[in-house]
């Protein structure tokens, strides 16, 4: 006897891949024509599919009904979306990228991010490498971007994705061996600075470039001795680098460094001589490996993102978070580029510099960094139980840190094509005016047959897609 099976797995598989099948038949539509990014559309999307809407899907039900079950799922999702984009991110850029611009690197990661952990905070001191790649690629990037600008804003936020640790743990270190007295530890300021430097840039950022630099080195070495035997067919060289980008994670979350930054110091160092770049580059299987992930992650924070707690008072008032937001938009990042611009040879004017100063969203590498921070504070406990200042922390950062990331996806989400639509929008006006003042009589579709093949230029394909 046949009967309906409701269960999680199949509502899971349908939703998900109806909405990516769905997406994939407008997806031309929406990224080409209209300029939205497949994170507003996958964002809002979830909301539709979340408990609050359809329960379609369910993360309390699959977390076996625990809260810190989800945050966990959430920790481990971004971790993988992000360890697998930084590989890629290391591996599109051209030949000895970091070693031919560093020093607008070194600007863009130290001075920069000193600005902006200095003006908001750690967990949205990082601009996103998923949200980015979703702006600077494309038609509108290819039109409006330089290619060298292009390379500078993929390598920018590879790189500080796995550098967010220091500015993260000091804080977290501080917190730890000096709040509520040192109740519960010992050492003070002291132990927080040792455990700092010993832990955070000795083990999570020295150790993992280190590591990195060898993953990449001796993946680049075999693949390159097993191409010129024979050994490899096409399949497995062109999976070769997503394969090598979960093995990078893999490993350093078994030592416990920093695998974000590892990802993209073996990505980059893997394709140093730029062999692999060229020989995959017009190879579609990393990008349709990526879309599915990028789809399925922001689905997943429109479905789990606390929307409820954006309005309750008792946390951090709504006209606070707005208030908030809105200045984080406009000074989190904007001073710091304009002030150094100069010293940056691929950004070449100001207005340049007002492009890359605003688009420089948050995304999954705050959420990643915001359940690393959460699942630290969650070990700051006396007696068996959290302590206070943690665990006001903990609540007042969840809420900050989500209100921020969906600001920053539909603010940055709807700015290129509004953008579009304000400066077509005064031209479309004044052609109706015009069109109104000098009426012309109507044409009929006899007299357009009548009308000579000469009179009527036909547009071409181009033209057509612009029109």
């Amino acid at each position: 006897m046949t009967t309906i099976s409701l269960v999680n797995f199949n509502t899971v598989c349908a939703t998900l891949g109806g909405f990516i099948s769905l997406f994939g038949l407008l997806s031309f539509l929406c990224k080409e024509k209209f300029y939205l990014s497949k994170a507003l559309i996958s964002l809002l999307a979830g909301v539709v599919f979340s408990p609050n809407v359809a329960n379609f899907i369910r993360p309390t039900e699959y977390a076996l009904g625990s809260s810190q079950n989800v945050k966990i799922i959430t920790l481990y999702f971004t971790r993988l979306v992000l360890g697998v984009q930084l590989f890629l991110a290391g591996v599109q850029l051209p030949k000895r990228y970091l070693q031919v611009e560093w020093k607008s690197l070194a600007l863009l990661l130290g001075r920069g991010m000193t600005v902006m952990w200095n003006f908001v905070a750690a967990c949205i001191t990082r601009t996103d490498t998923v949200l980015s790649n979703s702006i600077f690629k494309g038609k509108f990037a290819e039109r409006h971007v330089p290619r060298d600008l292009q390379s500078m804003i993929i390598a920018e936020p590879g790189a500080n994705d796995g550098l967010g640790y220091p500015f993260l743990f000091l804080a977290i270190y501080l917190l730890k061996y000096t709040g509520m007295g040192g109740a519960g530890t010992s050492g003070g300021v002291g132990k927080a600075v040792g455990m700092w430097f010993y832990e955070t840039w000795c083990y999570d950022i020295l150790l993992s470039i280190l590591f990195g630099v060898v993953v990449g080195w001796l993946s680049r070495t075999l693949l390159h001795w097993a191409e010129e035997n024979g050994y490899v067919d096409r399949e497995s060289f062109f999976v070769f680098a997503i394969s090598l980008g979960l093995f990078t994670l893999g490993t350093c979350g078994l030592i416990g460094t920093d695998d974000l930054l590892a990802c993209f110091v073996a990505g980059n160092v893997f394709t140093q001589d730029d062999w692999f770049r060229l020989e995959t580059m017009d190879d579609s299987l990393q990008p349709t490996i990526d879309m599915p992930l990028n789809l399925s992650i922001f689905l997943w924070f429109g479905a789990v993102c606390p929307w409820s707690s954006f309005t309750d008072d008792s946390v951090i008032p709504l006209y606070r978070l707005l208030f908030l937001s809105i200045l984080i938009l406009l000074v989190r990042r904007m001073p710091a580029i304009l002030a150094m611009h100069r010293s940056i040879h691929q950004i070449e004017n100001l207005n340049q510099a007002a492009f890359v100063g605003f688009f420089g969203p948050t995304g999954v590498g705050a959420i990643f960094y915001l359940s690393v921070c959460q699942e630290s504070l969650s070990k700051f406990t006396v007696d068996g139980e959290v302590r206070a200042d943690a665990q006001r922390l903990s609540e007042a950062v969840d809420v900050i840190v989500w209100f921020l990331v969906v600001c920053s996806i539909v603010v940055h989400g709807l700015s290129i094509p509004l953008g579009k639509a304000g400066c077509h929008l005064p031209r479309t006006i004044s052609n109706a005016f015009s069109n109104s003042s000098t009426q012309e009589p109507a044409v009929t579709p006899a007299d357009l047959l009548q009308q000579p093949r000469s009179t009527a230029t036909p547009l071409s394909h181009s033209e057509q897609f612009n029109a």
